[in-house]
């Protein structure tokens, strides 16, 4: 019996929030210290801070101290995982998709013909009620 994967919610988290993609952005072409980042965003130093705590916590940024600054950088190599859970759904649906035989052509009736006719403006009248007989009044065995 194979185990099952577990989805990498603390990734997906901390993907969920546009700051901390762009965030990631600006990290994927190299370490930036925290003060170059709070000065690529409309929000305050602290802000950015707490987005750089959820990224840490998810493993998807490392900081490393250099002197009196703290440089961040991506580790991308933590996506794999999310990346793998992914794909591990596309892949199933691949090899079901294969095993599947596909769903069976519907046959064309005279109603359908007749819809498709008047839809396509092949019709004379505008529209398919006007190719409907009026209803009776005790169609439905009712006298009112």
């Amino acid at each position: 019996m194979t185990r099952k994967a577990t989805p990498p919610l603390a990734i997906y988290s901390a993907l969920s929030d546009a700051t901390r993609c762009r965030i990631l952005e600006i990290l994927s072409s190299g370490p930036v210290p925290v003060h170059s980042l709070a000065d690529a965003f409309a929000i305050s130093r602290p802000a950015i801070s707490r987005h750089l705590r959820v990224l840490k916590t998810a493993g998807l940024v490392a900081e490393v101290k250099k002197g009196r600054e703290n440089l961040y950088t991506f580790r991308t190599g933590r996506l794999d995982q999310a990346t793998d859970w992914i794909s591990s759904f596309a892949s199933k649906q691949a090899v079901q998709s294969k095993l599947e035989p596909p769903p069976p052509k519907a046959k064309s009736t005279a109603k359908s013909k007749l819809e498709n006719k008047v839809k396509s403006g092949g019709g004379k009248t505008s529209g398919l009620a006007s190719h409907r007989p009026a209803p009776s009044a005790n169609q439905m065995g009712f006298d009112f």
